[in-house]
């Protein structure tokens, strides 16, 4: 535990580059800085060895899904729990001890604290963490032991390990510093940026500033004045705008902090004097031209007056240009929803609407779509990586959530005051965040100017790993299974000793009976009036008489969940392929010459084939319909509580957003009828367990049915219109043909 007194810029690796910062203004520069102390990376170490918890660390890490957020969701609730009920060592406790008190007695007696995250690797240029960990508020000497163990626990927070992977930093690369500092009963208090974030060309000063404490400016909870002065010849004051600022956060009477609503009179009078604006002005370049690169400070004008203007922290601005080409009047015939707001993060996008109030609708927001909410608050910043753009009704550029957008090249658009009522569920919007433009509908002559997105793990790290390894892995050199050179030894990379496997494993599969002359237990083609070649493997007791020969029948089959699944497969004819529009006609026309991972890239004779593995309780059928998979695997029996269906469709001939539409229709409809669903890009898993023999043969008739009629639907996936009158079909048909109650009628 060392005092901030003791700090400067070269401890960054035992302090964490915030509080390193923070003791450089205050030793190096001579500016005003709380009192504090630092508990450094060497406790942080102390602590998880004291409690041996980096190994199950390291291993929930290991065994968590971490494209999901739902499980990622469970993650930080056990390592949250794991860490917090840890024990902080006693030669720890001693040391924060005294250095409270060594801070009491320069701050004052029963003075309380601001508890700041200061993790390796926070506050970088490319990297900012910012609002990713936790930040406590009005701590006293009786809290400060659990509030640092609150903040240590949120290394393993949603956001902070979403922001991590796409970062591409590895998590032993991530340790926890704390700082304690003095708290600062502010009057005032928000961010300065000493130039502009998105203008190279503007170095002027600007200034965001709310009433209470800063807070409410960096967690974009109120819209923030905002003072931009000059800095030629002389600085003046160049633009100013005074916002509604409804409410404030302070401090509370005995610990912690509260937002409150401020007084009519107030909202709207100026957060800051003029006078007080040109004195934070002078010292952001002070400190700017200390560390020679544009700075990002954040501040507060303490209560009593005395203090005057205090930082609290700094870290370097990235600037990020603004698009380099934007059209005069570029939209003709298109319906302006909205012309207003902060230009938070540059660039055009598009997607459907997603309205996020709760913390559940971070489980469901869906890839592509456009983010708008109340408040730029930091949690958001977990689905950024998902979503296309972010309208947010309060907040300004110099928040926590407008920072990340722009690290990851999201268009962001704050203070568009009653966006989550001008803006409806599931429309489809263009955001212009350069013009402050919301269009209704996809328009493609702004998206045809947007920048290539930002690649935020180029570079770091885990890109570099990868990019060295990759070449062991990726590349496939076994392409004919039928050549000499379709061998072991040929093996050069990963996918060539899983593509030798997987052949060789299904070819013993279907071969076996053959090549040693017990042809009952061979492979058999299913002879039957369907325009697809079916094959069945028995596995023990899937026929109800010995089969010899090449061909077997359906009447030869007892297996209970193939017969149900073949129910479904022929209960409609398939009415061949949906009537497409130009646009859904050529997006699979393209994929299928221009994406490479539609073409099987093998030459095989099982790759064209639809296969049944059963036996009288079990099947598992692979199938591959044009350029789209489908597995499913089912026990059924007696016993309810083993039976089970697990389901996956994946692929397709059209572009992302089109395979992704249909995947949530199939992930829809399956949801109505009772399946558990998740979606992960394209691909689709529905899973449904215990429930008795006739409800689970229903189920499979749906499968079947679907199996066969979402053929090709990708192409029409784009027409709202379409999709209504698929669903409404499908769902007559499954009613009247396959005699299967509509969803909470059974």
């Amino acid at each position: 535990v060392i005092p901030l007194g003791n700090i400067d810029k070269d401890q960054a690796d035992l302090v964490g580059g915030k509080m390193a910062n923070l003791g450089e203004i205050k030793n190096n520069i001579g500016l005003k800085v709380p009192s504090g102390f630092v508990i450094t990376v060497s406790a942080y170490q102390q602590f998880v060895d004291h409690n041996n918890i980096s190994i199950e660390i390291a291993r929930q890490m290991q065994l968590a899904d971490l494209d999901d957020i739902e499980n990622l969701y469970e993650l930080q609730a056990h390592l949250h729990q794991l860490i917090v009920e840890s024990e902080i060592p006693r030669e720890l406790e001693d040391a924060i001890s005294d250095a409270w008190q060594e801070m009491e007695a320069e701050a004052g007696s029963g003075a309380t604290v601001a508890m700041r995250s200061s993790a390796l690797g926070e506050d970088d240029v490319d990297a900012s963490f910012a609002g990713q960990y936790k930040i406590l508020l009005n701590i006293s000497a009786d809290s400060i032991l659990q509030a640092y163990k609150e903040i240590v626990a949120s290394l393993y927070s949603l956001t902070a390990i979403n922001y991590r992977l796409n970062k591409g930093f590895r998590d032993e690369d991530i340790q926890m510093c704390v700082g304690c500092l003095a708290m600062v009963d502010a009057v005032s208090g928000g961010v300065v940026y000493t130039c502009h974030p998105f203008k190279s060309h503007d170095n002027s000063i600007h200034i965001q500033s709310a009433w209470g404490l800063p807070k409410s400016v960096v967690d974009g909870t109120v819209n923030s004045d905002l003072y931009v002065i000059s800095r030629q010849p002389d600085l003046y004051m160049s633009h100013k705008e005074i916002h509604d600022k409804n409410k404030k956060f302070i401090c509370n009477a005995d610990e912690g902090v509260c937002r409150m609503d401020m007084p009519e009179d107030k909202r709207f009078i100026s957060s800051l004097e003029e006078k007080t604006a040109f004195d934070l002005a002078k010292i952001a370049i002070k400190i700017e031209s200390h560390y020679k690169t544009p700075q990002d400070i954040e501040w507060a004008f303490a209560q009593d007056g005395v203090d005057g203007l205090v930082i609290l922290q700094c870290r370097p601005l990235k600037q990020h240009a603004p698009r380099p080409f934007h059209m005069e009047n570029p939209v003709k015939n298109a319906a302006l929803i909205v012309k207003k707001g902060i230009m938070a993060s540059p660039g055009v996008s598009h997607g459907d609407v997603y309205i996020a109030d709760k913390d559940v609708d971070l489980l469901r927001f869906p890839q592509g779509a456009v983010l708008v909410t109340r408040q730029a608050l930091p949690k958001w910043a977990a689905v950024l990586t998902k979503a296309s753009a972010v309208i947010v009704e309060t907040g300004g550029f110099a928040g926590h959530l407008a920072n990340v957008a722009r690290e990851f090249g999201i268009p962001a658009l704050f203070g568009v005051n009653e966006a989550c009522t001008l803006f409806k569920p599931g429309q489809t919007v263009t955001v212009d965040a350069d013009d402050l433009s919301v269009y209704s509908g996809k328009i493609d002559d702004l998206l045809k100017n947007r920048q290539p997105k930002i690649k935020p793990m180029k570079g770091t790290p885990v890109y570099n790993t990868l990019e060295q390894i990759s070449g062991h892995i990726t590349p496939l050199n076994l392409l004919d299974p039928d050549s000499p050179e379709f061998k072991p030894g040929s093996c050069l990379t990963l996918h060539d000793i899983t593509r030798f496997v997987h052949e060789k494993s299904i070819s013993e599969m279907f071969d076996f009976g053959k090549r040693y002359g017990f042809d009952e237990i061979s492979s058999k083609q299913l002879y039957h009036e369907v325009p697809m070649q079916w094959w069945i493997l028995n596995l023990d007791d899937g026929f109800n008489k010995k089969v010899v020969g090449k061909y077997v029948l359906l009447d030869d089959i007892v297996s209970i969940p193939m017969l149900a699944l073949w129910e479904g497969i022929i209960a409609v004819p398939w009415e061949g392929p949906p009537p497409v529009d130009r646009k859904g006609m050529m997006s699979v026309m393209f994929q299928a010459t221009a994406n490479p991972a539609l073409n099987i890239g093998m030459k095989s004779k099982y790759s064209e084939r639809n296969y049944f593995m059963i036996s009288k309780l079990y099947c598992n059928l692979s199938s591959r319909l044009g350029f789209h998979f489908t597995t499913l695997e089912t026990h059924i029996s007696e016993r309810t509580p083993e039976n089970y269906i697990s389901f996956r469709f994946q692929g397709g001939a059209a572009d992302h957003e089109r395979r992704l539409k249909r995947v949530q229709f199939i992930g829809n409809f399956l949801a109505e009828y009772d399946f558990n669903i998740t979606i992960k890009k394209d691909h689709l898993n529905a899973r449904l367990k215990g429930f008795d023999q006739a409800f689970m043969q229903d189920r499979l008739k749906i499968i079947g049915y679907l199996i066969i009629h979402t053929r090709q639907l990708d192409m029409i996936t784009s027409n709202p219109s379409m999709i209504a009158r698929y669903y409404k079909k499908f769902r007559q048909d499954i009613e009247s043909v396959l005699d299967i109650p509509a969803a909470g009628e059974a």
